[in-house]
């Protein structure tokens, strides 16, 4: 018996939940598109109101006391008119924004409110499963959701049949489209961790330019985005020239919005297939710990985050992490660029301008990113003790 517990114990030890997001769209009717528009209105007057009240509630008590929606719907009628399962889930949100901000308030700011003008239109309903079937399902072509019922959809992949649906989030872009984020949860090996060998591991270093340098001297291919921001910097001068709220100003500006969108997406696919195409190819990747709010301060006139190199480092991160292999973060104070690769000698006089310089002692000509790409994935090799 004391044997069976213990294998029980140690297979659910290599086991973890996975979760995978998939992303449709969707194309509501006329009556479906009012009701998730009534939603994402009444999960932003639910924000502002608990968190009202909690601040009035403190000020007077000096106790932190978060209400629930239920306290909320005999004076907002309107609030029974939508599902339910949104406003729990804003009280939900609210009560772990707190929390991160007690828990750490130099990296969490104060839950602030929400306004009509910055807004980000969305809501979340939990997958609830019932004795009848779940509460929320993929049909033929679309998701039933609870009181939408059934809501077409672009659906560009099919979920895996071992995959459980837990929540799904229904969002809303500028340019007025609607998609729909479902996540799913499946029950998984947890994989090996894999020793990385120094000649599949690789260092990258950011670069303005370049977007990366790896520790071989070589850069990616990057999408092709000159013609698109050329033709917004146009579209934008002519919007700059018509009369604000007229018909004509309304319809550049959601030409505009397409455009931004479209922009967006080539930026976001090609750091998917670059994160992936690199997690497959190596055992481990080192990086800097880089913050890119401070070096755009640096270098002012620079695009530092429309290039997405940090959205970058956190799909390289979970690509790796669920093969087993390591991700490696190297200390941002570390003078990479100053340290010679060949003989380790710091040159202190390096000047931040110079793209190549020759080391004062051993007198390799060093390139000043690739140098600091190898440099990183000798101090990660060194921190796994490879």
């Amino acid at each position: 018996m004391a044997e069976k517990q213990v294998q029980n114990q140690n297979s659910s030890q290599n086991r973890t939940t996975q979760y995978t997001v998939i992303k449709v769209r969707l194309h509501p009717t006329a009556e479906q598109a009012e009701l998730i528009e009534k939603t994402f209105g009444c999960c932003r007057y639910l924000w502002n109101r608990m968190l009202a009240d909690v601040q009035e509630f403190y000020a007077a008590t000096d106790i932190h006391y978060i209400p629930t929606p239920a306290r909320y719907k005999k004076e907002a009628p309107f609030l029974t008119e939508v599902d339910s399962q949104p406003l729990c889930t804003v009280h939900q949100n609210l009560r772990r924004a707190f929390l991160d901000f007690f828990r750490n308030p130099g990296a969490f700011r104060y839950p602030q409110f929400k306004t009509k003008k910055a807004r980000k239109d969305a809501f979340t309903v939990y997958c609830r499963p019932y004795r009848t079937g779940p509460s929320i399902y993929l049909t033929r072509d679309g998701i039933k959701m609870p009181k939408l019922g059934n809501v077409k959809a672009t659906l560009y992949r099919r979920p895996l049949h071992w995959w459980s649906l837990r929540f799904v989030t229904v969002t809303k872009t500028r340019s007025g489209k609607y998609f729909c984020s479902l996540t799913y949860g499946c029950d998984v090996r947890r994989p090996q961790p894999i020793a990385p060998a120094p000649e599949r591991t690789v260092g990258l270093h950011h670069s303005v330019a370049s977007f990366y340098v790896d520790s071989e001297g070589r850069s990616p291919v990057l999408p092709q985005l000159a013609k698109s921001k050329e033709k917004l910097a146009r579209m934008q001068q002519k919007l700059s020239r018509m009369q604000r709220g007229s018909k004509n100003y309304e319809e550049q500006l959601q030409k505009i919005r397409l455009l931004h969108e479209h922009i967006a997406n080539q930026r976001r696919d090609f750091l998917h297939k670059e994160s992936g195409r690199i997690a497959n190819a190596c055992d481990a990747v080192c990086v800097r710990d880089t913050d890119l709010t401070e070096l755009a301060k640096k270098l002012k006139g620079s695009d530092v985050f429309g290039a997405g190199f940090g959205a970058f480092r956190e799909y390289l991160q979970y690509k790796l992490e669920r093969q087993g292999k390591p991700y490696i973060v190297v200390d941002r104070l570390l003078p990479v660029a100053k340290i010679c690769h060949e003989c380790g000698a710091v040159n202190e006089t390096l000047s931040a301008r110079r793209k190549t310089w020759q080391c004062p002692h051993c007198g390799a000509l060093l390139n000043r990113e690739a140098n600091a790409a190898r440099n990183l994935k000798q101090q990660g090799l060194a921190q796994l003790g490879a």
